[in-house]
């Protein structure tokens, strides 16, 4: 299908062929006939990534931040591939369209096939012939309202949250600052509740624009009466809110509301400006300044967007959802006129044409439709051109392909030179970026392509945490050897059908396992295990492992399953490998009322051989401490490795090892697991170790919640 992308490295937008975006829980498929360009936001967008370094890193204030902390953390080379993954891929583009309803998923009962559905959210809504939809950013569309109309909903539904912010009256007052199409459709909002109007903006057209529309006073900036002119509008006093609606790096907007507003009245900011106002105005006045969430209550709260949960009706009258049905409404009732609004429309193959107006102005524009045949085949799989291929025996296939995988997998699987077949991701424009980047030879949305295809006999896994054992199992019993990023299955009972799986006699020629417990391959790592070789050891592991919040999805029980399986997993396996035995008993205990998601959790774990090890996981530190720092002592030895990069041997004499920079054995694993297969040799971790290794979390939680040692 096409869908239009930019590059966020070089600027350059394309209409791209990218997969069908795959169907997922509580998630509709939609064909579009009709989208939104948004000129303010998308303009800014663009002109953005348009920028070099220096440019973006000015916008990107805080990102430039982030990306400091991870070079001081990880190195130059890591934290250079995971801003180049950032960067040098296609991003998509628009957040408001209309279409058609062509699937649903099994747990959807609000839609149906066939339904025509007005559809919201950046990254969700896109400029693309099929999107995929969660249920509450799909409204469906009242019969007597066109789907161009319709495309406007996620505009209208963020100007009806701005109005509901400044919290007017029948026969109140209102300025709009900024009269672009955000602020012409506000305009009409607050004429349709009652409201008088004056309408402001830079461009004069504008003005003109929200004159005809309805609003009762427009005005030019640049008019030396305007304050006056607003002052005598409301008989002296001042308007009883001010909605911004412009977008701007200025403090204009916010000081002229200051000056314009009466006493104790509200000031609500929509659009996008600086808030470092003078203090004088808004102090004596006691203004309230409000600031406005986008389409409304849910934004940005995964558990109402993504999984659908809906608030309260009673507690919480105007979600985001019921803003946009109520838009589309007010559309049907004729109350807002869209059709005044639309000043171009462009078919999606000129869609490079429209932008290029909107940046360039070669023409006056106001509201920017594309429109996207229905009838077109679409496919869930993209054939590129393939790559030159290597003589290697090994065809690699990927499911999931986030930051991760593309930072530290993907690359060291090109080192390897084994062959890139497939590649699939859930979004359609992220599976494509991938392939082009790293030379798959095709991607797609279903991961059917990959189990069925012959060319690959080798499939990696880094998918979010609940996919991780049903899909093991589907492509081992496909005959594919497995990769899988810790950790093997999200719950007990998918490890053992697992296991299970290599206990069956009637299966011959049983594919290979292997669990990304990199770890154990770090060079550092090699070094201690060959100064520790005499059992038993002391191992003593601290992880200052660091806050993610809790709406982060390792924290969600029923997606990530929480960091003690996600990730305390890797840190146990490395104390089983450093110990060389097997764990017989485990107690932990923790901070915090939730087992499963306890994150500052301490586990002592007691081996066959008599060694012993104690695992501090704590996420309640500060973020400035290093990372990990690992001691082991055993026959007068002691040992220090501080984050993989320092390790310290004291013996009859101090000895010390020193890496340029951090190496947690990523790429020797990679290397490892390749080559079993090409020589058909053992697996690099013994299958009985992954699976003690992927069961252990299970007993930490068992012994959490019973408060005991379990024995194993």
């Amino acid at each position: 299908m096409k869908q239009l992308v930019q590059n966020l490295k070089s600027g350059e937008m394309k209409l791209l062929d990218v997969p069908v975006p795959a169907l997922k829980p509580r998630h509709v498929l939609v064909r579009v006939h009709y989208s939104l360009i948004s000129a303010g936001t998308e303009a800014m967008k663009v002109s953005t990534a348009r920028k070099g370094y220096l440019g973006k890193a000015k916008e990107k204030p805080e990102q430039v931040k982030q990306v400091l902390e991870t070079l001081k953390r990880e190195g130059i080379v890591n934290t250079y591939r995971k801003v180049m993954n950032k960067l040098d891929s296609w991003a998509p583009l628009g957040y408001s369209n209309a279409g058609v309803i062509i699937d649903v998923a099994p747990d959807v009962t609000e839609f149906k096939v066939g339904q025509r559905v007005a559809c919201a959210g950046q990254d969700i809504a896109n400029h693309a012939e099929v999107i995929a939809v969660p249920v509450h950013l799909a409204a469906p569309v009242p019969d007597d309202v066109s789907l161009a109309e319709a495309a406007y909903t996620t505009v209208g539904a963020i100007a009806m949250q701005g109005v509901r912010q400044a919290d007017l009256r029948l026969g109140e007052s209102a300025l709009v600052i900024g009269l672009g199409l955000l602020g012409q459709i506000t305009v009409q909002l607050l004429k349709a509740a009652g409201i008088s109007v004056v309408g402001m903006d830079i461009n004069p057209e504008m003005v003109e624009r929200a004159k005809k529309i309805g609003a009762d006073l427009a005005l030019w900036r640049n008019d030396p009466q305007l304050e006056q002119a607003i002052l005598n509008f409301t008989d002296g006093y001042g308007v009883d809110a001010v909605i911004i609606t412009a977008a701007t790096h200025s403090l204009d907007p916010v000081e002229l509301a200051g000056r314009v507003a009466r006493k104790k009245g509200r000031v609500v900011i929509v659009g996008a400006v600086p808030t470092g106002f003078s203090r004088e105005n808004y102090y004596k006045k006691e203004l309230e300044l409000r600031m406005s969430t986008s389409y409304g209550p849910g934004r940005y709260d995964v558990n109402y967007e993504e999984k659908g949960v809906d608030y309260p009706y009673a507690y919480v009258r105007w979600t985001e959802n019921r803003n946009m049905r109520a838009f589309l409404k007010l559309i049907e009732q004729k109350k807002i006129d869209i059709q005044v609004l639309t000043t171009h429309q462009f078919p999606i193959e000129e869609a490079l044409s429209a932008y290029e107006l909107i940046l360039k102005r070669t023409e006056p524009f106001l509201g920017i439709l594309l429109q996207f045949d229905p009838e077109k085949p679409v496919e869930s799989r993209v054939q590129l051109q393939p790559t030159p291929q290597s003589t290697s025996n090994i065809g690699v296939g990927f499911i999931g392909a986030g930051s991760f995988a593309q930072t530290f997998l993907i690359p060291n699987i090109k080192k390897a030179n084994a062959n890139l077949i497939g590649v699939v991701t859930t979004s359609g424009h992220t599976a494509r970026s991938v392939a082009d980047r790293f030379g798959f030879q095709f991607a797609s949305t279903d991961e059917n392509d990959l189990l069925t295809n012959k060319a690959i006999n080798t499939v990696f896994i880094a998918t979010p945490h609940h996919l991780h054992g049903p899909q093991v199992l589907k492509a081992l019993k496909a005959g594919k050897h497995v990769f899988v990023e810790k950790p093997l299955a999200l719950h007990l009972d998918e490890v053992e059908k697992i296991e299970q799986f290599y206990f069956d006699t009637s299966i011959r020629n049983k594919p290979m396992l292997m669990v990304g417990f990199n770890r154990r391959f770090a060079p550092l790592i090699k070094t201690l295990r060959e100064t520790f070789d005499h059992p038993p050891v002391a191992i003593q592991y601290r992880i200052n492992a660091g806050f993610i919040p809790p709406d982060h999805w390792t924290q969600d029980i029923h997606v990530g399953g929480g960091r003690i399986i996600g990730e305390v997993c890797h840190f146990m396996d490395l104390a089983m490998f450093l110990a060389a035995s097997r764990p017989v008993r485990i107690h932990a205990v923790a901070t915090g009322s939730d087992v499963q998601l306890s994150d500052t959790v301490s586990i002592q774990m007691e081996f066959e051989n008599h060694s012993i090890a104690t695992i501090n996981y704590f996420s309640n530190g500060s973020k400035a401490m290093p990372k990990e720092r690992l001691e082991i002592f055993g026959h007068g030895v002691s040992a220090v490795l501080d984050d993989f990069k320092v390790l310290h041997v004291y013996h009859k004499k101090q000895k010390t090892y020193r890496l340029k920079s951090q190496d947690k054995g990523h790429r020797n694993e990679i290397v490892a697991f390749l080559k079993a297969i090409q020589g058909n040799g053992e697996v690099p971790i013994a299958l009985n170790e992954v699976m003690i290794s992927s069961k252990l979390p299970f007993y930490v939680i068992e012994s959490l919640r019973s408060g005991q040692s379990i024995k194993i």
